[in-house]
């Protein structure tokens, strides 16, 4: 999508633009970035209580596959996922991609019994994609269906600080606070993008958002190159740049954020069963907790707010459960295109003066 031309007054009238983008998990910095380089002079800011490396992004393994359990239009999702694989694929032919925390990985996912959908929507944007082979399938217990393809991994640990780095360049601030009202910026902010996570609940009063805990392990495995993945997604091996991260656990409703012995004890049996090498990793392993913030519609919309005669933009972009980093860009590009929205819709127009003649 190419950016809309800008006329000279556009550009004054810019420079006293000012969006506040609520959020620094990977798509509130993602968001923040596509507003401030689709609007050029606009000043954006990033309001957020925890950034990198406390966000819910930074415990996420980075895999960029899709699944999702949603009714969002598939016809979007697709979209949007391939925009982010187009982004994130240009990063890793790039020099960027050592200090982005980009790889191209290939690997397994497999299935005790054959999904509904034998191919999914998203098997044409991945590198490469098939369904394996009677002989591949025998290599793993329980198995009786199987993909293979080749993706990308995003590694947040890293990819957040570069994403940090890019929004300083680009002059973008960044503020450490906690939102309790979206009010509380009406007049700071023309639109106030609000990439919360699970805040975005009692920011908005959504009560279709829930937390969706995920517990992972970290490990030191060199040697595995391939990832290995559940269908059902609770667990998996995704081998990273600075480790492997061995999953998981999908507890809806759960709110703990402290790691829980007997979830690791279960992660590493489950992912010993399909990778039995996994017994000479080294050291402990370091364990990380992350509440997916999940909803039955991911949420990307623009909204006047109006209260007591006065009104204030917002342009919500929520809900992506455990999908946030597949889908990262592509719904950051169409936020920024709704801000582009928000802004002409708030613009103040400009008065001719008329003479007689």
């Amino acid at each position: 999508m190419l950016p809309v031309p800008l006329s000279y007054s556009s550009i004054l009238w810019m420079d006293r633009v000012r969006v506040g983008v609520i959020g620094a998990g990977i798509v509130g910095l993602s968001t923040a970035l596509c507003v401030a380089e689709s609007l050029p002079g606009c000043s954006v800011t990033v309001i957020a209580e925890k950034f990198s490396p406390h966000t819910t992004s930074d415990v996420a393994a980075g895999i960029l596959s899709p699944h999702l359990i949603t009714v969002t239009p598939v016809e979007s999702l697709r979209r949007w996922f391939a925009e982010t694989f187009a982004h994130v694929y240009s990063i890793a032919r790039s020099t960027e991609a050592p200090d982005a925390g980009v790889q191209i990985l290939s690997g397994w996912e497999i299935f005790k019994e054959p999904p509904e959908e034998r191919i999914p929507f998203w098997s044409d944007i991945v590198l490469a994609f098939r369904v394996m082979s009677d002989s591949e399938l025998t290599r793993f217990p329980e198995t009786t269906f199987g993909w293979m393809y080749t993706t990308l991994l995003c590694e947040c640990l890293l990819y957040l600080p570069w994403l940090e780095k890019r929004l300083k360049q680009a002059g973008v601030h960044l503020e450490a606070g906690k939102v309790t009202d979206l009010w509380d910026l009406e007049g700071t902010y023309d639109v106030v993008v609000n990439c919360a996570g699970l805040g975005a609940g009692p920011l908005t009063g959504d009560p279709l958002l829930h937390p969706v805990r995920g517990q992972v392990l970290k490990v030191v495995a060199p040697w595995l190159k391939h990832f290995i993945r559940c269908g059902d997604g609770t667990t998996y091996i995704y081998p990273g740049v600075t480790g492997v991260t061995l999953g998981g656990t999908r507890q809806a409703g759960d709110w703990r954020l402290g790691p829980d012995a007997a979830d690791e004890r279960s992660i590493l049996a489950r992912c010993l069963a399909y990778e039995p090498g996994l017994a000479g990793c080294r050291g402990p392993g370091e364990a990380g907790v992350g509440l997916r913030p999940t909803r039955k519609a991911l949420r990307l919309v623009g909204e006047r707010l109006e209260r007591g005669g006065r009104s204030m933009w917002v342009v919500h972009n929520y809900g992506h459960g455990g999908a946030g980093v597949s889908l990262h860009w592509g719904m950051a590009r169409e936020a920024a295109r709704l801000v582009k929205e928000a802004l002409a819709q708030s613009r103040p127009q400009p008065t001719h003066n008329k003479s007689k003649l």
